[in-house]
């Protein structure tokens, strides 16, 4: 995995590149949020990412040791601090959820309940004009399986790549593979 062409927006106090994986070790409490429900705002999540124009779909697999409450990692496309989208896995109450988070100007949150496996989970994150396409690869099936299609403000560029938090601790450690950004996939919503 190249990330000669990539800039951190909040580097993280350890990461490492090899065998086509980026290995992170996130800081303290970082997270991306903008004041829903929790009435704060966050803007210290790891972000590594290169800009993109146009229409594309940008891919990663994911995997992480998900243990303490809210510790995330996945895909982030990002205009601003007051509009992004990420989305990956994410875990509450036990369990890693596929979950979304889209921003504009308040942060919003959905979760999925997928299982993940021990090689990581597939997302994809697709741009058409200001329409978003989240879905993740289902290993039981080969198939692709939507989580979300969400409004983004139209933009020349926007800023695109790998996300991870931990808003309770420091520590959680996420790995990134395969990843890459390419032209849009088809339009078509259903198979």
């Amino acid at each position: 995995m190249s990330v000669a062409d990539m800039t951190w927006l909040n580097p993280p106090p350890h990461h490492a590149v090899g065998d086509g994986t980026l290995a992170v070790r996130t800081g303290k409490d970082t997270d991306f949020w903008r004041e829903t429900f929790y009435g704060f705002w966050r803007d210290n999540g790891h972000f590594l990412y290169r800009p993109v124009e146009g229409d594309f779909s940008a891919e990663v697999t994911v995997k992480g040791d998900y243990k303490v409450l809210y510790d995330q990692a996945g895909l982030m496309l990002r205009l601003s601090e007051t509009h992004w989208i990420k989305a990956g896995i994410e875990y509450t109450d036990g369990l890693a959820y596929f979950s979304v988070v889209v921003t504009n100007d308040t942060s919003d949150w959905s979760l999925v309940a997928i299982a993940a496996g021990k090689d990581g989970v597939r997302i994809r994150l697709t741009r058409h004009a200001e329409a978003i396409r989240i879905q993740y690869l289902d290993a039981a099936d080969g198939h692709w399986k939507p989580v979300r299609l969400a409004y983004f403000p139209v933009s020349k560029s926007v800023d695109v790549g790998m996300m991870c938090c931990s808003p309770q601790r420091e520590g959680f450690e996420a790995r990134f593979s395969d990843f890459g950004i390419g032209p849009a996939i088809s339009r078509d919503l259903h198979d």
